[in-house]
C-alpha cells in the first residue's frame, strides 16, 4: 500500500480524498495555487506544496509543477479527483514514465473514451447499446445532410473532443443543418482545438441515466447501479439521485451487467461511469467518464461503499473488497450541487463567507471546503458544496433534503440554495416525472 499520496486537485473533492486516505493510514500531500493558500484542503493535508499562480493553466493544470511537487514531497501516487488532469492521457503517461502511480484508469483507456467517436465504436463492439448516428466523424455539410435524412430529424451535432455542453448543436429539421453543423465545428475548434464532429439522433424527452462501474484491471468488474442525473441546466447536472425513479430492478440488472461485462473485457481499472440517454425503456450510450464523478456520494450512500478507498486499493495492486453478489441497494439518496452563483442568471458569485453552518442529523452529508471567513477565489469552478441525503425511500430522502436545506447557512455570497427550495415545491420533482429538458423549461417559465 502507498505511504504517501498527492492529491492533484482542490476544494471539496481534495478533502474527500484526504479523508479516505487518512482512514487508511496514508499521508496526504495537497497542492495549491497562491489563491488557495488558505484553502481547507491545504489545512487538512499532512503537507502542502504551492505549484503556481491562480490561473489553472499555471497551477492545477501544470504537469511539470505537479511532477515537481511529487519529487519534493516523496509522494508515490497521485489521485486526480475530477476535472483538471483527471482524464488527461498524456499526464498519466508522464506519471508512468516517472515511476509514479496514477490512481485511475490507464492512459490507453482514457484516450479511447476521451474521443467520442472511438468511445462509441468501442462500446458498440463490446455490446453496449448506442444512439443511431454517423459512423465516425463527419467532415462536410453534404455528409451531414445525408446522415440527417437517413436517421431522421431532429439530430444533434457534437464535437468529438467535446464536453460540458460545448460543441453541441441541435438541428430540428433539414434547413437548420447548415448553421448547426458549422457552429458545432467552430465551437469545437475554439474550445478543444479540434473541429471534428459526429452526428446522432436527437432524443426528444430522454432521461440521463449513468451506470457506475468499477474494475480491478485484471478482468474483474462490477456495477453499482444507476444514477439519474436528468435535472440539468445547459448540460450541467444540478440534482442527482440513486436509484433512478424510472428504472426497474430488471432493467438495472440487465444494463448493469452489460456495462460491467464491457469494462471487464478491456481490463479497466478503477472507477468509471457509463452514461446513457434513456427513452421508451431503451438505453443509448453517449459517453464514458474515466474518473470519479461529482455525484459519486449518492452511490456510496445506497451501497455503503467508499469508492475512493477502492480506487486507492486497486491502484496499489490489491483486489476489490466486494463482488457483485455483495452489492445490495439500501434506500434512496439525492445530491444537490450548491454553487456560488447569483440567480436567476446563474452568474458566478465569488466572495467572502461571513457565516457557514452545515446541516446534520441522520442521513445527511455535506461535502464542502467552506469555512467561516473563507474567501472564494474567482478563478475556478463555482461549485462550493454538495448536499447529500439518504433515506429509506425516495419520499423520506426528499423530506430529509428539504429539512437539510433549511438548516444550511452560507452567508456573504449568493448561492443556488433557493433553486432547490423552489424545486422541492414542484409535483414533477416529487413524482420523478422529469427529463433532461425539464429544468430549462421550468427556469424559462420562472423568468417569463
Amino acid at each position: 500500500m502507498f505511504e504517501k499520496i498527492l492529491i492533484a486537485n482542490r476544494g471539496e473533492i481534495a478533502l474527500r480524498v484526504i479523508r479516505a486516505c487518512h482512514e487508511m493510514g496514508i499521508r496526504c500531500v495537497a497542492v495549491h495555487s497562491t489563491a488557495d493558500s488558505d484553502a481547507m484542503h491545504v489545512r487538512m493535508a499532512d503537507e502542502s506544496v504551492c505549484i503556481g499562480p491562480p490561473p489553472s493553466s499555471d497551477s492545477y493544470l501544470s504537469i511539470p509543477a505537479i511532477i515537481s511537487a511529487c519529487e519534493i514531497s516523496g509522494a508515490q501516487a497521485i489521485h486526480p479527483g475530477y476535472g483538471f488532469l483527471s482524464e488527461n492521457a498524456k499526464f498519466v503517461q508522464i506519471l508512468e514514465d516517472h515511476g509514479l502511480t496514477f490512481i485511475g484508469p490507464t492512459a490507453e483507456h482514457i484516450r479511447i473514451m476521451g474521443d467520442k467517436i472511438t468511445a462509441k465504436d468501442t462500446m458498440k463492439a463490446l455490446g453496449v447499446p448506442c444512439v443511431p448516428g454517423s459512423d465516425g466523424g463527419v467532415s462536410t455539410l453534404e455528409q451531414a445532410k445525408k446522415i440527417g435524412d437517413e436517421i431522421g430529424y431532429p439530430v444533434i451535432i457534437k464535437a468529438t473532443a467535446g464536453g460540458g455542453g460545448r460543441g453541441m448543436k441541435v438541428a430540428k429539421s433539414a434547413p437548420e443543418m447548415e448553421q448547426a453543423f458549422m457552429t458545432a465545428r467552430a465551437e469545437g475548434k475554439a474550445a478543444f482545438g479540434n473541429d471534428e464532429v459526429y452526428i446522432e439522433k436527437y432524443l426528444t424527452t430522454p432521461r440521463h441515466i449513468e451506470i457506475q462501474v468499477f474494475g480491478d484491471g485484471k478482468g474483474q468488474a462490477v456495477h453499482l447501479g444507476e444514477r439519474d442525473c436528468s435535472l440539468q441546466r445547459r448540460h450541467q447536472k444540478v440534482f442527482e439521485e440513486a436509484p433512478g425513479p424510472s428504472i426497474s430492478e430488471k432493467q438495472r440488472s440487465a444494463i448493469g451487467k452489460v456495462c460491467a461485462d464491457a469494462v471487464a473485457k478491456i481490463n479497466y481499472i478503477g472507477a468509471g461511469t457509463i452514461e446513457f440517454l434513456y427513452e421508451n425503456d431503451e438505453f443509448y450510450f453517449i459517453e464514458m467518464n474515466t474518473r470519479l464523478q461529482v455525484e459519486h456520494p449518492v452511490t456510496e450512500a445506497i451501497f455503503g461503499v467508499d469508492l475512493v478507498r477502492e480506487q486507492v486499493r486497486v491502484a496499489a495492486g490489491e483486489s476489490m473488497s466486494f463482488a457483485q453478489k455483495d452489492i445490495q441497494i439500501n434506500g434512496h439518496a439525492i445530491e444537490v450541487r450548491i454553487n456560488a452563483e447569483k440567480l436567476p442568471n446563474f452568474a458566478p458569485c465569488p466572495g467572502r463567507i461571513s457565516a457557514y453552518h452545515a446541516p446534520g442529523g441522520l442521513g445527511v452529508r455535506m461535502d464542502s471546503a467552506l469555512y467561516n471567513g473563507y474567501s472564494i477565489p474567482p478563478y475556478y469552478d463555482s461549485l462550493i458544496g454538495k448536499l447529500i441525503v439518504h433515506g429509506r425511500n425516495r419520499d423520506e430522502a426528499l423530506a430529509r433534503l428539504r429539512r437539510a436545506l433549511s438548516e444550511l447557512i452560507i452567508d456573504g455570497i449568493d448561492t443556488t440554495i433557493p433553486l432547490f427550495d423552489a424545486l422541492l415545491s414542484e409535483e414533477d420533482i416529487h413524482s420523478g416525472s422529469y427529463n433532461i429538458h425539464w429544468l430549462e423549461h421550468w427556469l424559462e417559465r420562472q423568468t417569463s
